[in-house]
């Protein structure tokens, strides 16, 4: 059944919530920036350095007066509104869905796989840190509305971009490669922040390389072929995919994987641990499911959505619940959504979510919790339908509260369980289970270890981690410490990508572990790089996909291009998923 735009039974309820929460938005709106005129950010306290230094003093004072008085004067209409939107939302489906034709609707699709059984999907996910202006500023980011028109500007500018795949011409490196600031993608100018200074080439770009080897036709997939003079003698081995067998992911040490072409690390990719990874000032090119967090501000989730709609032409936003909700579902009165939001290139056959009943402190007042999707890929050669899974959350922030993640973590997995048990067809062929999100603790932290040790992770795969409480070496933290975002060494994707890929500036950009309390804190140990707090996950699994497809990464990507913008490094993930021939046709 398909779902519906609205998340109302019917015109009329959806017209009566629209008029309570009009007459609630101007009160809301205004006590929002009566804090927000107190609070500034480190950006605004520097540039007030160059005005007169009695005009701040002014602008408060009189600025509180303002909004205190307007606040109190529309108070009456906002408690109105309330009494009319509190009580619909026990009938409130739990999000909006938005669909729209893409303008490149040819990028949705993935004719490879539904002919020959092979195709890549590209997933990312970033924190975005998109409270109601106020609240943003006490985690040293303001203008909410401004940022969601530049993130989605730049989601947009990263993603749509030409997917290069450079083949290395040489007898012992072969394969493709797909580089994700392979193209300067089109840029357009924004006003706000750090903004203006992101629309710059990739580090690394040298404008004459499309004159040469690079071409850049106006189809959405291009092959470049890369001359590699290799001296080494072939292997006689015959290499192997970097393919996950179903096992623990802690079980590393696999062998029989290729080396590095020579082409594929002078693109900025690099394979360790059998993981080909990157740190990027773009978005990869051609994600296809995007999972955002804390978009708590309704309007900014519009801009978003329309931002991001000529590009992902299927989205989830507003996801959560509001208000009280019936007992065993919901911990507390919710005055925030769960910040998720989900675009997708495909279409979402189903959809289903839940709210974390275990929420305590500041975290209870938003509707923390999972969001389930099941989209529609395209049919096989037999005519089967080819479906993906796709789950997003945004797990308990305060630190150490580990038993309250761990709860929801087992929550989570019960929940896709059911979710797919219950919409999964025997006509349908799972291509990929994909879970991500930020899960507010790390495999660092001594104050996260029993997160760490969660049975999540003996069915999903991490591709960061070797084992509970240990990162490989190269992976590199997402949780930015907030009083230096704009700080120049990480203001602009080329700064920030830069610093990432030393382990000295690391130190000072990217948050420290959490030490147990009363414990002194020994990181990293002896001969191990320096990390940091990796929060934002991308995790797979196969032994939930149709058993005759296989699963192998193509590229994880670390993503600087929101440099400014969010306290958080997106990450990116994308998946090779083969069909076997023989199986395909059963």
């Amino acid at each position: 059944m398909a779902l519906r735009a609205s998340p109302f039974p019917n015109g009329f309820v959806a017209g009566i919530h629209a008029v309570g929460w009009a007459l609630i938005l101007p009160c809301f709106w205004f006590l929002d920036r009566l804090i927000a005129v107190c609070k500034s950010t480190t950006l605004e306290q520097t540039q007030r350095l160059e005005q007169e230094c009695y005009l701040y003093p002014l602008k408060v004072f009189f600025g509180s007066i303002v909004f205190f008085i307007l606040f109190l004067a529309t108070a009456p209409l906002g408690l109105l509104g309330f009494l009319l939107w509190a009580p619909l939302q026990a009938c409130r489906r739990p999000f909006y869905y938005h669909r729209e034709t893409p303008s490149s609707p040819e990028k949705g699709t993935h004719t490879g796989f539904e002919q020959v059984g092979k195709a890549s999907f590209g997933f990312a996910t970033a924190n975005l840190c998109l409270l109601p202006d106020s609240l943003a500023r006490f985690n040293n980011l303001a203008h909410t509305q401004n940022r969601a028109t530049a993130i989605g500007q730049l989601i947009v500018q990263g993603v749509d971009r030409p997917h290069i795949r450079i083949f290395v011409d040489s007898p012992s490196s072969c394969g493709t490669l797909s580089p994700s600031s392979s193209i300067l993608p089109t840029v357009n100018s924004s006003t706000y922040g750090a903004t203006d200074r992101q629309a710059q080439p990739p580090v690394g770009y040298h404008a004459d390389s499309a004159e040469g080897n690079v071409s850049v036709p106006k189809s959405n997939s291009h092959v470049v072929c890369v001359p590699c003079d290799d001296t080494e003698e072939p292997s006689t081995e015959s290499p192997s995919p970097l393919f996950n067998s179903n096992h623990n992911s802690n079980l590393q040490g696999r062998t029989g994987h290729r080396s590095a072409p020579r082409a594929l690390l002078s693109q900025g990719l690099r394979l360790q641990d059998n993981v080909p990874w990157e740190v990027s000032s773009l978005f990869p090119a051609n994600v296809d499911i995007l999972c955002l967090e804390e978009v708590f501000d309704k309007r900014a989730a519009q801009k978003l959505t329309q931002v991001l709609s000529p590009v992902f032409g299927h989205i989830l936003y507003d996801i959560g619940v509001y208000a009280c909700q019936p007992p065993c579902s919901c911990s507390s009165f919710k005055f925030f959504n769960s910040g998720l939001f989900l675009a997708s290139r495909f279409p979402v056959l189903e959809a289903q979510y839940h709210c974390f009943p275990n929420s305590r402190g500041e975290d209870a007042l938003a509707a923390k919790g999972l969001l389930s999707a099941k989209v529609l890929i395209g049919q096989n050669k037999k005519q089967k339908k080819v479906v993906g899974y796709f789950n997003c959350t945004h797990l308990h922030a305060p630190e150490g509260d580990g038993k309250i993640r761990c709860e929801q973590l087992h929550m989570i997995t019960k929940w896709i369980g059911d979710f797919q048990a219950t919409s999964r067809q025997d006509d349908e062929d799972v291509v990929f289970d994909v879970l991500c999100g930020d899960f507010n603790f790390d495999n660092c932290s001594p104050d996260d270890v029993q997160e760490q040790n969660h049975c999540l992770f003996e069915e999903y795969r991490d591709p960061c981690r070797a084992g509970p409480g240990k990162e490989k070496p190269w992976v590199i933290g997402t949780l930015l410490e907030q009083p230096t975002l704009y700080e120049d060494d990480i203001i602009t994707p080329e700064n920030l990508q830069r610093t990432l890929e030393k382990e000295e500036l690391r130190k000072q950009y990217v948050s420290p572990p959490v030490p147990v309390e009363d414990c002194p804190l020994v990181y990293p140990e002896t001969g191990q790089p320096w990390v940091g707090r990796r929060i934002d996950y991308i995790l797979y699994r196969e032994n939930s996909i149709s058993k005759h497809c296989r699963t192998e990464i193509e590229e994880l990507t670390f993503i600087t291009q929101l440099a400014g913008l969010t306290d958080h490094i997106p990450v990116g993930l994308r998946l090779n998923v083969t069909m076997d021939s023989d199986c395909a046709d059963e």
